[in-house]
């Protein structure tokens, strides 16, 4: 396929304090060389206290921007920076801590490539060769819950809605739009992009998942705050 019928993918990886696998996520991502897909790979440092920015800085083949930011601004803001610089066709979020595998992209991305999909998200809870079990009852709770919740208010039927794995159209949101930086973001930005989408797919991924004290998680007290925003976004829509 010739270069201008390719479809752009912005690959978005937020870093905070992320020294010990930032490297190897970034060299697989690079690994994965899909038909018809072209990437831009950019990376956001979120005010890493660690010795992050100073590996990427050395190792700037890796990737095609390097996002700084001074100060610590939480993942949401983090993704928001990074959708400002991107020029992609689609959106796809990846996480620095490889508990979410690159090597998932070329089926991630077949909805697109073969349906012209909308959306494309993945799911931890549907059939797959391997997840990660253990400690993580309460979360699989609290998802399952927001999950249904975000469904039964847009008439969707996705499984996993707080899976780090989400694609979508880059026209379907404007990031100066967006009014969260926290763990609501996700709700806030699937809420919106719902919206203007009708091709949606859900497709089950491999997850690693590391452990509370290993990896930044939602906790009980995030829930209350995701609930508001699927709600709020039903009730009282604000621009895309």
């Amino acid at each position: 396929m010739s270069s201008q019928n390719q479809i752009k993918v912005s690959i978005i990886i937020p870093v905070y304090n992320e020294e010990k696998t930032i490297i190897d996520i970034l060299e697989k991502v690079n690994h994965q060389k899909i038909n018809s897909i072209s990437m831009e790979i950019i990376v956001i440092n979120d005010g890493s206290k660690d010795h992050s920015l100073e590996l990427l800085k050395n190792n700037p083949k890796l990737y095609t921007k390097l996002i700084n930011l001074e100060k610590n601004k939480g993942k949401g803001g983090a993704v928001r920076e990074g959708l400002k610089s991107a020029v992609g066709d689609y959106i796809l979020f990846q996480d620095a801590d490889m508990e979410y595998d690159p090597s998932e992209y070329k089926k991630l991305l077949k909805p697109v490539i073969k349906f012209d999909a909308d959306i494309v998200m993945g799911s931890r809870f549907m059939t797959s060769s391997l997840t990660r079990q253990g400690g993580y009852a309460r979360n699989r709770i609290g998802n399952n819950f927001i999950t249904s919740l975000f469904n039964l208010l847009n008439n969707t039927t996705f499984t996993d809605i707080y899976s780090g794995y989400l694609i979508f159209r880059r026209s379907n949101i404007t990031p100066s739009k967006l009014r969260t930086d926290g763990w609501e973001q996700q709700a806030e930005i699937l809420s919106k992009i719902v919206r203007n989408s009708s091709k949606m797919y859900d497709v089950p991924i491999v997850y690693y998942g590391r452990t509370y004290e290993e990896g930044k998680k939602i906790k009980p007290r995030h829930i209350l705050g995701i609930i508001g925003m699927i709600i709020r976004e039903k009730i009282l829509p604000t621009e895309n």
